[in-house]
Parts: C-alpha cells; structure tokens; sequence
C-alpha cells in the first residue's frame, strides 16, 4: 500500500509535517518503538510508530532519523500524547533525510494504525505471493551464475512482460533481452539515475523519455561491506550499476516490486564477481606502478610487464606498446564534514571509461589494468605494437592508442549529472611508450596533462599529451594570486570599459589575436569595417598602456585570456 493512502484515511488520525514528494512510497509493514537504535529490527519498507519517549534532548533527533533513513523505512509516525506538537528538530531532521513525517492524533492508539496496515498488507500480498515464490525459485536456481544478467532479464520479458537492460554510470549497457537500447537514450537514463541518486531520491527513479516511461532501479555493489547508513553516497554514486525497465513502477504492487528488488540483488551478485575476476590486473597495475614510482631497474620492470601483456593481451607475440592514463575523483567538502574515499570509486571510474562506449557486456575491460594510489587513478593500458613504417598509409606510433577528448566525449553528460555541482573528474592521458624505461616519463606525461584539465572550467575534463608541448602545460601551476593580479591588470580596464560603454572590447581583443592581428580577417569575422576595428584597437592600447604591434604584448593579452 501507498502512504498516501494511510493520509486519506481520516479514522487514522495522520497528519502530514513533511515529505508530500515522497507520498507514493509502498508501504511493507509496521513498527512501533521507543528505542534510540532500533536498526536491527528493521528490514526496509516499514511504517514506523514512535511515542518519543528516545527524545531527551534536540541533538537527539539527527540520529535517529539518519538510522531510518538509512535502514531504507517508508516513513516515520510520532505520537503528540507525549509532547503535544512534533519537535522542529525531528521535523528538520526528516526533511533533510526526505524521511516522510506523519503526527498520529492523541486520540488514536498505535494499534489502529498497525492493525490497519497489516491487513491491507496482507491482502495485497495474498493473490501474488505463489507466483512471487515461484518467480524467486527459478531466478535463483537459473540466475547469473547459470549464464550471467541476460538470463535474470529474459524471465523478466516472459514472465512479467518487461523490457530491461542493465546499465553502468556511464550508460553503457552491460546486460539486456532482446534490442540494445540506442546509446543516447542510454546515456540519458544513466545522468537521471545518477542526478536523483545524489539529490537523495529513493528508488527507483521514474521519468519518461519520448512518451516512453522508464524506472530506474539502484544495483548496490554488496561485496563492499559498507553499512548502508554509514554510508556516503558519493563513494558509491559513480560506481554502482542500474537496472532500466521500460515501465512505470508507480502504481505496481508491492509483490512486483519486492521481486525488482530481488532481481537488482541478484545482478549485484554477479557484479561482485565479475569485480573478483578483475584482482588479477589490478594487481599486475599496482606491482608495476609501485616500480614504476620506487626508481626501480628497467630491467625488472620490463619483466614485470613481461608478465602482465599475456594476461591483459591474451595470444601476443610481441611485446605491445603501453599507455598510462590518470583520473581523479575531487568532491567539495563542507566545514566539519568527513572527506570521502576517492581513491576506489576513481578506480572502478576509470576502468568503466577506458572501455568501448559501442562494447556491451561486462567482460570487455579485461584488457584493463587499473591500481590506486591515494586518490588517484592509474590505469596502464596495452596496445598492440605498431608496424615499421613501411610506406606512407602506416600508423606512426604516435597515434597510437587512446586520446582524452575522445575517452571522456560519450561519458561527460551522464557523469556532470552524477557530481551535481560538488564533484569534478579530470582525467590526464600519456603518448603511447614501447619499453619499460619510457614507462616513468608517461606517468609523469599524464599526471601533468591531469592537472592541465583540472586548471580547466566544467565538471568532467581531460587532457592529452600532445597538449604539454604549448603553453597549457605552464598555466596549471600559476599560483592563483599570480594568475589573479596579471589578468585584472591587463582585462579589468576592458572590463569596465565595456560594461559602461558596452564596446565589445574583450571580444575584439579575443578575436584579433585569433586572427594572428591580420585587420583584414578580424574585420571580416566580427563583420566590423576596418576602421572600426583600428579604432577598437586603439582604444584598448589606450586603456592598458600595451602595444598590441608589439610580440610581448600580444603574448600578454593571450596569456590573460587563457587564465582569465
């Protein structure tokens, strides 16, 4: 049953202080208690009844609330027998937990409330509960470990008539019956999982996309061994995969809901081996990396990599090229608040992005090999050695291998929806290195491109190699001060001069030296005569004190705008 039903039930007595979004929460059961932690007698889905009486004094009210929260419970009743009206600490802690809040009115007894809710429970659950048993049975008996998700959807599409696929963070499919869902649509469905699953919203999700109504499901990674109410959620948030049926579950029974439920366990599961059979090349990248970063010969790093190509590169005769990527997961922290633990979510990240948006299955990243150091992502990643150049069509090393732009180009969107304005991935990639001795520098090639996107606006940025041989690779360590006091003292006087005057002399100035300061091409990009341009320019010679003839002061003005 729906909690907006026990509302319009006037012989209940319920009134609602806070939570009208989350109304059509099911209902699954019943609990009255007076205990401070009553976490071990709670399931999830309940109703739970409270008298206050654990309420000594306002601090007393965060904790509880987050112990429901966490304990996934439908809503929260209090009783005013004891204290009257509700406290505004436990209101307050509700709202911030979007725990729904129901005043029971004096004059009804705990009993009533419970007494109704188990029957109406009860009655739902009656005329499915065979099929629901019998359903559990063969998902069990046939699940993943008898031919992996596909198996678990496909009795979804005969048994119950639903379209399912299961997804990762990024909105690449990983399992699904019958057609693959077209990648955009994808994507989509992933950046709302992720949106409402950091604005705290419980599963699962419903939107519509194209008159098309969908349900997104969370698929919790259980091999971690997190509480869930200790839990933050941006430790997980960009990790955990999500199961997307094509029907909405707002007005499904409790019985098929349990079973979803059922099935996203399942599927986690399977996720939590699959994530087993990755220990192999995770340990292979930290071995290498501990080398690599210790000074280590070349000699044993060559032999650990020796060791490493047939497990990453399964029937290689030679020895392949390598590549070294770095990512990093950054969330803002407010005063007082614990840091999260970036370092694993960054790494279960980068192997998702260094896998073929167009590759489905959750096997395709064994060819990746990611360790952790700190927070940081370090990814070494194999690529089959180039051909001697034989003639003019053959691939230069150079081009071999991954480029960041390309990596993060079918991942930003659904990504900046899951950071949601605290959180940024930067993401830094090296050139292609054919021995071991080159294996340092290209770390140190990445993590320099990774701060040269990290110096960049937006959510979800990356950098290449090839981007260290210009300017970019100085601006990043420019001290902020630095970098603030050069750029006001060249573009605030344009600044103000265009606000007062609205002249258009940062555009003018961008445009020009775009143009390499040829009058002719600037002119006609900004669609300016000649001598409208000329008197621009001068204008803003005559406001800064710079020649813009002269090769210093140009490069000035380049500098000011990129750091600007």
């Amino acid at each position: 049953m729906r909690l907006r039903a026990l509302l319009e039930n006037d012989a209940l007595g319920l009134r609602l202080l806070g939570g009208e979004d989350e109304l059509d929460r099911t209902v699954r059961g019943v609990m009255t208690t007076d205990l401070k932690d009553p976490s071990r007698y709670l399931s999830g889905g309940e109703l739970v009844l409270t008298g206050l009486a654990w309420l000594r004094e306002p601090a007393d009210a965060e904790p509880f609330v987050r112990i429901l929260a966490g304990a996934g419970v439908a809503a929260l009743a209090a009783g005013e027998a004891e204290l009257g009206d509700i406290p505004e600490d436990l209101v307050q802690a509700c709202s911030r937990h979007r725990l729904p809040l129901f005043g029971v009115n004096e004059s009804v007894a705990f009993a009533t409330i419970t007494e109704h809710v188990v029957r109406q429970v009860s009655g739902e659950r009656a005329g499915d509960l065979a099929a629901v048993v019998d359903r559990h049975r063969r998902l069990m008996t046939s699940g993943p470990a008898g031919g992996g998700p596909e198996v678990v959807l496909d009795l979804l599409g005969s048994d119950l008539d639903l379209r399912a696929w299961v997804l990762s963070p990024t909105g690449r499919q990983i399992a699904g019956a019958g057609d693959p869902l077209e990648a955009g649509l994808a994507a989509t469905l992933a950046g709302e999982h992720l949106a409402a699953t950091r604005t705290g919203r419980r599963g699962p999700h419903r939107l519509t996309v194209g008159g098309t109504p969908y349900s997104l499901f969370p698929i919790r990674n259980t091999g971690r061994g997190a509480a869930p109410a200790a839990r933050d959620v941006r430790e997980t948030v960009l990790s955990d995969w999500l199961l997307a049926v094509e029907a909405d579950a707002g007005d499904w029974p409790a019985a098929r809901l349990d079973l979803l439920q059922g099935v996203t366990q399942l599927i986690a599961v399977e996720r939590d081996r699959r994530d087993a059979a990755r220990t192999v090349r995770r340990r292979l990248a930290q071995e290498v990396l501990e080398l690599v970063q210790s000074g280590a010969a070349p000699a044993e790093i060559a032999a650990r990599l020796r060791v490493a190509a047939p497990v990453l590169l399964p029937g290689l005769g030679t020895a392949p090229h390598w590549q070294v990527v770095v990512a990093r997961v950054e969330w803002e922290t407010e005063p007082g608040q614990s840091a999260v633990d970036c370092g694993p979510v960054a790494q279960a990240l980068l192997e998702e992005i260094l896998v073929d948006p167009a590759a489905s299955g959750a096997d395709t990243a064994d060819r990746i090999a990611v360790a952790h150091s700190g927070d940081e992502a370090i990814a070494l990643v194999p690529l089959a050695a180039a051909p001697l150049p034989d003639s003019e069509d053959d691939v230069p090393p150079a081009t071999l291998g991954l480029h960041a732009d390309v990596l993060l180009g079918a991942v930003r969107a659904p990504l900046s929806a899951g950071l949601d304005g605290d959180g940024r991935v930067t993401l830094g990639v090296s050139a292609a290195v054919h021995s071991a001795e080159g294996l340092r520098g290209a770390l140190e090639e990445a993590r320099h491109a990774r701060r040269v996107a990290a110096a960049r606006p937006g959510r979800v940025c990356a950098a290449g190699h090839h981007e260290l041989a210009s300017h970019v690779l100085l601006l990043p360590f420019v001290p902020d001060d630095v970098r603030r006091a050069f750029t006001a003292r060249l573009l605030d006087p344009l600044r103000d001069y265009d606000r007062r005057h609205r002249a258009e002399l940062i555009p003018t100035l961008e445009a020009f030296l775009d143009c390499d300061g040829s009058w002719t091409r600037c002119a006609t990009r900004l669609h300016l005569h000649v001598n409208t341009l000329r008197y621009r320019v001068g204008r803003i010679e005559q406001l800064t004190g710079r020649d813009l003839s002269r090769l210093e002061d140009k490069l000035d003005f380049f500098l000011a705008l990129r750091m600007s």
